[in-house]
């Protein structure tokens, strides 16, 4: 007797599985997230270099940290970027009152109050307070077709408050990072560059009369005449900016007053640290020299003298990049500032292609903070800026810092991952 014959199973579709496991994704941008993947590690390689002697682990932490911002940034990139519209207000509140928590409980170090220490870390809200000033501003601007003044005053009202507690803690890095997300955000939004000029003008003043008093004249009636052009009841506008410059070098002074001494040294020694060489002005001399002794291809992993020494205070946190430059030389600098270009790039493209205004403000926002960030550190390691406080993104070792660059990574991705499909860029 013939047994009847078992049917036989289809063959396992792998590619439909595969399909159906990468499809939440597959609008992504893989390359800027590959970008960033890279820099992170690269940034714990540097890291490890620089404590090599010393036992320390913040390279591997660098790198366990990024890992764990790899996963939130992949989860949210599956998450509509959409639905954060309705609980801005909220974002907005728990910025404020961390700020706040802060001022109250914070821990205190290096003359600064930054950080609250929750389940036995120590959390620096001020990171997160970038992304929720951006995603509040975001949902303020995205409606708007044309922004008039009313609009421009209430962005500065909103962005005022963090921006506030933030300086009082004091962080005048992330304070000025505050300043380039709302005229980069506002640009965006299509708003008169001449308004942009304007609010700009009272820390223009400000520098120029302490540092040359004709260059402060030329920049007054500079900017007198963009108010008779571009604002209303032009007479009143004219003398209303012309006051405004004038009373900017007392509002100067009084910030002035108000900075800690390490900052005001910070930002005079800049010009000439040789002031200073063994205090305030020590910093940057090392910073130089290391950057210096690279050379074109530099001195290699491990083998940077001023690196492996330690002549230079806080290498793995604000002057990873003076590490960069004694290691790898002039060519490991340019490729990594080539990797910053295309990172900015990509950013810009997923703006011009998003699927509406929050998403491309959301980008642009995000954008602001990372090449202005660069732009800054790259600079003050230099001695082009004045020493900031301000890390490199992905680069320097700081949980909170990479977490939330990782975080707005996420949420850019989100952006490319639910806009409609375009052709690819150029680049």
């Amino acid at each position: 007797m013939l047994r009847k014959s078992r049917a036989k199973s289809p063959p396992i579709d792998f590619k439909k599985y595969w399909h159906a496991l990468i499809a939440p994704w597959q609008h992504i941008d893989w390359f800027l997230l590959l970008l960033v993947v890279g820099l992170t590690a690269f940034g714990s390689l540097t890291i490890a270099s620089t404590e090599i002697n010393e036992g320390l682990n913040h390279g591997w932490q660098h790198c366990f940290v990024g890992a764990v911002g790899l996963g939130l940034a992949i989860a949210i990139a599956r998450w509509p970027y959409q639905s954060i519209l309705r609980w801005h207000w909220l974002i907005y509140a728990v910025t404020n009152l961390s700020l706040i928590a802060v001022m109250v409980a914070g821990v205190t170090a290096k003359g600064a109050q930054r950080w609250i220490t929750i389940g036995g870390l120590n959390i620096q809200p001020s990171e997160f307070a970038k992304i929720g000033v951006i995603i509040t501003l975001a949902a303020l601007l995205h409606e708007r077709e044309t922004i008039d003044l009313k609009v421009v005053g209430r962005t500065l009202a909103i962005t005022a408050v963090p921006w506030a507690l933030v300086f009082l803690q004091p962080d005048l890095g992330t304070s000025l990072v505050f300043g380039a997300i709302v005229l980069t955000m506002l640009y965006w939004a299509n708003t008169n560059p001449g308004w942009l000029l304007l609010m700009l003008s009272p820390l223009v003043s400000a520098i120029l009369y302490h540092v040359y008093l004709p260059g402060w004249l030329l920049w007054t009636l500079f900017i007198t005449a963009i108010a008779w052009l571009t604002l209303p009841l032009r007479i009143v506008s004219a003398l209303g900016a012309i006051a405004v410059n004038f009373g900017a070098v007392e509002l100067g002074n009084l910030f002035w007053g108000l900075l800690k001494d390490y900052q005001k040294e910070r930002l005079i020694l800049f010009l000439d640290p040789e002031q200073d060489p063994l205090g305030g002005g020590y910093h940057l001399i090392q910073s130089r020299i290391a950057i210096g002794a690279g050379g074109m291809w530099g001195r290699g992993l491990h083998h940077g003298t001023q690196t492996q020494l330690n002549f230079i205070p806080e290498q793995h946190t604000d002057f990873i990049f003076s590490a960069v430059g004694e290691e790898y030389g002039f060519v490991g600098c340019l490729v990594l500032l080539l990797v910053f270009w295309a990172i900015c790039m990509r950013l810009i493209w997923i703006a011009l292609t998003a699927k509406d205004n929050f998403g491309s403000l959301l980008a642009i926002g995000i954008l602001s903070i990372i090449a202005f960030q660069t732009a800054i550190n790259i600079s003050m390691t230099i001695g082009l800026a004045p020493i900031a406080g301000i890390p490199l993104p992905w680069m320097s070792y700081g949980r909170s810092a990479l977490l939330s660059n990782f975080i707005a990574i996420g949420l850019v991705e989100s952006v490319a991952n639910f806009r409609p499909k375009k052709k690819k860029p150029y680049y």
